[in-house]
């Protein structure tokens, strides 16, 4: 297939910024400010969607783990509903649905009348969503550890509060690196659909650049540049981060 490349054509500015390297005629509209927008946008939905997810992840991990039935199935059906349904339909539910079904002041307020409701929607519902996932990985990394260390911490004279603080938690978060990593890409990556309510993230800003331009190979080209940018990035800061805090007679990356 031959196709001709024209990269010149998101750096297009109506200041004419960055014509002066590619030499090309003023096209009228910012598209690579349009790009950094989007990018930006894509950065603040996964950064604030994950500090959701790993916080309410963490204690619905632990409630998973504890003695009392009741707050085990509490918890157990929160992964179980947020885990088995599809994201997409989750998005539209929290957009459309839920503010229906609030008092009246409130649902005018969130639809109108709160700055950025398409934005924190999405946080909001990416972080549960995802809180679901990390409840599990923290489930399993509690659960990989030896009983012998609690009930050596409890004849210490460690409350069980104090033995998840001081010695379950620090070593299953150092455990399950590789997964938590896999989770924030995961986030990263599934902000994406906010663009169906509206957020004009990276997905979105480039579908508006290429139904602008018709260049739609270049500016798809350069969101999934982005994209593989921050997910590589993320990857080796962790693989390092995994390596710092290993802990000996464990599996880490250095041992495949």
């Amino acid at each position: 297939m031959t196709y001709n490349w024209d990269w010149a054509i998101i750096f297009c500015t109506s200041d004419k910024a960055y014509l002066w390297y590619f030499a090309k005629d003023d096209c009228g509209h910012p598209y690579l400010d349009w790009i950094v927008s989007g990018f930006g946008w894509t950065v603040a939905v996964s950064c604030a969607a994950w500090v959701i997810a790993f916080t309410l992840g963490s204690v619905i991990g632990v409630s998973r783990t504890v003695k009392q039935p009741l707050v085990r199935a509490l918890a157990t059906g929160y992964v179980e509903i947020f885990r088995n349904i599809p994201l997409l339909v989750q998005l539209f539910l929290w957009f459309f649905v839920v503010p229906e079904f609030l008092p009246k002041t409130v649902g005018h307020w969130i639809k109108g009348g709160m700055p950025l409701p398409e934005f924190w929607t999405a946080v909001v519902c990416l972080g549960m969503y995802h809180a679901s996932r990390t409840a599990e990985q923290v489930r399993a990394g509690i659960e990989s550890i030896p009983r012998g260390q609690t009930y050596a911490a409890l004849a210490m004279g460690l409350t069980p509060a104090q033995v998840y603080r001081y010695v379950l938690l620090p070593v299953s978060y150092r455990v399950i690196i590789p997964p938590l990593t896999s989770d924030f890409m995961g986030i990263f990556k599934n902000s994406s659909l906010a663009l169906t309510i509206g957020v004009l993230e990276l997905t979105a800003q480039a579908r508006q650049v290429a139904e602008y331009t018709f260049n739609i190979f270049e500016v798809f080209a350069m969101a999934t540049v982005l994209y593989l940018l921050v997910t590589y990035t993320v990857v080796n800061v962790m693989r390092v981060v995994e390596r710092k805090v290993h802990i000996p007679g464990t599996i880490t990356l250095q041992d495949k």
